[in-house]
């Protein structure tokens, strides 16, 4: 080494693993999953294709380390947005806001999460991905628990996974349509499950 040239800094672990995840979530929605190879991402990185296999072990790890990393942001925005919601419709907007706001800044996460081609990477992106489905509806649980605390457990459970069924199906249409945004595709989605949750609330606790 010259008395001009510096060393080249290494970057630590996490950020890399970062970077990595950031340009395969890119290629991936780019060119799907099947299309994509591990040396092109290495490329883009600048890495080496031997370090990626040593930090996700195979271009399926890679794509599961990007579902994981991308539901569990969903779940925290989710969370968050129905801190301090005063009736249990107001917290299903909030959260519902949030699903769609997320869909909306996360396309290339969005696409990884719904994509049926991910799902057939292999068994362990397919369960992730269902992990993420299963998240939000405990999370939906909670939500409405917090609001009907004498409700039967399966009453819960059911209204919960109509409601992340109609928000994966709705945002797969949204983000498709330069029409619409966030705050509308939620009205429209409480607009058509309000009615028939709200029957649900009544027969747990008929007196309001």
């Amino acid at each position: 080494m010259t008395a001009t040239e510096q060393p080249r800094k290494r970057m630590p672990r996490a950020q890399r693993e970062r970077q990595m995840m950031d340009v395969a979530e890119e290629i991936f929605s780019e060119r799907g999953y099947q299309a994509t190879s591990v040396d092109e991402i290495a490329e883009r990185c600048g890495v080496s294709k031997p370090m990626i296999y040593e930090y996700f072990g195979s271009k399926e790890g890679l794509l599961v380390a990007c579902i994981r990393a991308a539901r569990m942001e969903l779940a925290e925005a989710t969370t968050n947005a129905v801190v301090g919601s005063g009736s249990a419709e107001e917290a299903l907007r909030k959260g519902v806001l949030a699903f769609f706001r997320f869909a909306d800044s996360h396309r290339r996460a969005w696409a990884l999460l719904l994509n049926g081609e991910a799902a057939s990477a292999g068994p362990v992106a397919a369960d992730e991905i269902e992990k993420g489905r299963q998240e939000q509806a405990a999370i939906d649980v909670m939500l409405f628990r917090a609001f009907l605390p004498d409700a039967p457990q399966v009453m819960l459970e059911a209204a919960a996974q109509v409601v992340v069924g109609a928000c994966e199906r709705l945002s797969l249409w949204y983000v498709a349509q330069d029409q619409v945004d966030a705050d509308e595709a939620a009205d429209y989605l409480i607009t058509s499950l309000w009615h028939g949750l709200s029957g649900l609330i009544e027969r747990a606790h008929p007196t309001g």
